[in-house]
């Protein structure tokens, strides 16, 4: 199920209540230059089936920039350094790498660190107000995204909550933040990655 860490991640101004989703998406866009929230992950097959049950923290720096260390239930990190996009299993001990253009494409991703990608790649459409979120709804305009639907809920400060993911085999991934902050003074040193002793390194 480790491959479907990674497509996700290959997936974040404060606007009034009454702005639509789209406008609070905009604004986080281009109000928000570095952030961090802890995360929950459920992934799902296409009968509904939870397959996997994950979780961690996510960092992200403007442009290009992030990293996503999932905790449970197996330790994984994930960094984008600008230029490459880096990926390692604790557990094996091994690193892939990529070129980050590569990596990214149209993903969930390039939304959170990068600048407009979203509306280049995904036609928008704001679904209302459930639970107290104000829901857009984001489909791809072509078929190399990863991912066909995107769905992303604000809550009325202007805050992404809730990412729902839907790629072309029916898998539907729910990512859920919590604690997000918008532009904390972030380390350099996160978004830097050295690969371990010993470790295996494929790619690039």
């Amino acid at each position: 199920m480790k491959y479907i860490i990674a497509a996700a991640v290959l997936l974040f101004a404060s606007l009034p209540a009454h702005a639509g989703a789209s406008d609070k998406l905009r604004g986080f866009i281009s109000a928000t230059h570095s952030g961090q929230a802890n995360f929950t992950q459920v992934v799902q097959d296409k009968n509904g089936k939870k397959i996997q049950l994950a979780s961690g923290t996510m960092q992200f720096v403007r442009p290009g920039k992030f990293r996503w260390v999932y905790q449970k239930p197996y330790e994984q990190i994930i960094v984008g350094d600008g230029a490459k996009f880096w990926m390692y299993d604790v557990d094996l001990n091994q690193v892939t790498v990529k070129k980050l253009d590569a990596a990214l494409g149209s993903s969930p991703a390039a939304l959170l660190s990068g600048n407009n990608e979203i509306e280049r790649a995904f036609d928008l459409h704001d679904k209302g107000v459930q639970d107290g979120l104000d829901w857009l709804e984001a489909m791809a305009r072509t078929h190399d995204t990863g991912f066909e639907k995107i769905l992303m809920a604000f809550n009325a400060q202007g805050e992404l909550a809730v990412m729902q993911l839907q790629d072309a085999f029916g898998h539907t991934t729910l990512l859920r933040f919590d604690r997000m902050q918008r532009n904390p003074q972030l380390a350099p040193s996160l978004f830097k990655f050295v690969p371990p002793k010993g470790a295996d390194v494929l790619g690039e």
